[in-house]
């Protein structure tokens, strides 16, 4: 990140200046909370809806924001302006601040660690998006909800770590994570559709997986252009045997999926369903958002 600034409690700075102590408890214990959000064309999309999920994931850790919801607004805006950038990724962190060595959140000396990173991120190569993932089921499990709630994007990410360390090590592009009861939960970063029997299928977020905000643009959508859809429990051979699957995530935006396990998927190409969500979701994010200013 050359010539580029970023906001750290109140001060923007370069990178290499950029400083939060080796007590913080995100760096300890990853007691925090974070958001990925794109920004296209000026735009920074779904923004509202990115911070509303920062802050119910806050509550839900008993971790108080030292910015108001309107205020961290404006301080991701400023952070995309000073960059200059037009299409970006904005990463939002915030930790609990510094505290001692021991597990006690009381023991916290200072009010809650704030980062707003702005750069540019690109997930998959672009020919992915033309000819689909190659993806494998991943030997870790998905936490249960009953020990940590998924729906809290929490800095720890050591469950999600692992299943992408089976991946790389197996030579693909990403990996399925089932839950403790074996059914399908999410990819490593992404959630996951199919298109089978004429329907759009998704799993519910009880089956433990983070509810994504593009998850639920592409639900929209679907209900939009008259896409029957439902969100049902789904097994491995739900998915070996479905027309289409991809999966979802800011980063990633829709991308196709090819290949499972070795075996492909429909026609080992992205199909119809998948190539007219991703056409109509580009036309949304370039149309939509806050603008930069």
């Amino acid at each position: 990140m050359v010539d580029s600034l970023v906001y750290v409690n109140g001060e923007f700075v370069p990178p290499s200046e950029a400083k939060v102590s080796v007590l913080d408890r995100g760096y300890l214990y990853g007691d925090g909370v974070f958001e990925g959000i794109r920004g296209y064309s000026g735009q920074i999309f779904r923004l509202d809806q990115h911070l509303e999920r920062l802050y119910r994931g806050a509550d839900a850790i008993s971790l108080d924001v030292p910015l108001p919801p309107e205020e961290l607004r404006d301080v991701i805006l400023e952070t995309v302006r000073r960059n200059d950038l037009t299409d970006c990724y904005v990463r939002v962190i915030v930790s609990r601040g510094e505290g001692d060595l021991g597990l006690d959140p009381r023991m916290c000396r200072s009010p809650a660690t704030v980062v707003v990173i702005a750069s540019s991120i690109s997930l998959y190569p672009p020919e992915v998006y033309q000819h689909g993932l190659n993806v494998i089921t991943c030997i870790t499990r998905r936490n249960t909800p009953t020990a940590l709630d998924p729906q809290i994007k929490s800095l720890n990410y050591l469950n999600n770590i692992l299943a992408r360390i089976e991946v790389s090590r197996a030579g693909a592009h990403e990996g399925l994570m089932l839950n403790h009861l074996g059914y399908v939960a999410e990819a490593t970063g992404d959630n996951v559709f199919v298109w089978r029997g004429q329907h759009l299928l998704t799993p519910p977020t009880h089956a433990g997986l983070l509810e994504g905000i593009t998850r639920q643009v592409v639900l929209e959508l679907a209900a939009e252009i008259g896409l029957p859809f439902r969100e049902e429990m789904l097994t491995l051979y739900q998915i070996y045997s479905a027309d289409e699957c991809f999966l979802t995530g800011t980063a990633a935006e829709i991308v196709p999926v090819a290949r499972l396990d070795g075996r492909i998927i429909g026609d080992g190409q992205p199909g119809p369903i998948t190539k007219r969500l991703m056409a109509r979701f580009k036309e949304v994010t370039i149309t939509e958002g806050v603008p930069v200013g």
